[in-house]
């Protein structure tokens, strides 16, 4: 269950970064998506300190940013048209990498 948590604790990571771009592209209705963005934050922490519970703490941390960072990077690159390079994606890669080898080694 704990890994449970810190996968969704991942994906509401996600959350507020966005919130923060959609309430930068949309002035009208920025309180809206800086209140979305709270709210993210709270349950992405929330849901990291239940994890935390029997995941070791760095363990934990590092995969919970690594679902956070690698999610906001794709998000980016979908919907936003971030760059795409060899170099950001092999890098990216390695975080991945980094990532299922904790769990592994968990």
């Amino acid at each position: 269950m704990a890994w449970m948590y810190l996968f969704f604790a991942g994906l509401f990571e996600i959350g507020w970064p966005l919130g923060f771009k959609l309430a930068a592209l949309n002035p009208r209705h920025h309180l809206l998506y800086l209140v979305l963005s709270i709210i993210s934050m709270g349950l992405s922490g929330l849901l990291l300190y239940w994890a935390q519970r029997d995941i070791p703490m760095g363990t934990a941390y590092l995969v919970w940013t690594g679902i956070g960072g690698i999610g906001t990077v794709l998000i980016g690159i979908i919907f936003f048209h971030d760059a795409v390079t060899f170099w950001r994606m092999f890098f990216l890669s390695l975080v991945f990498i980094g990532i299922v080898g904790l769990k592994l080694a968990h």
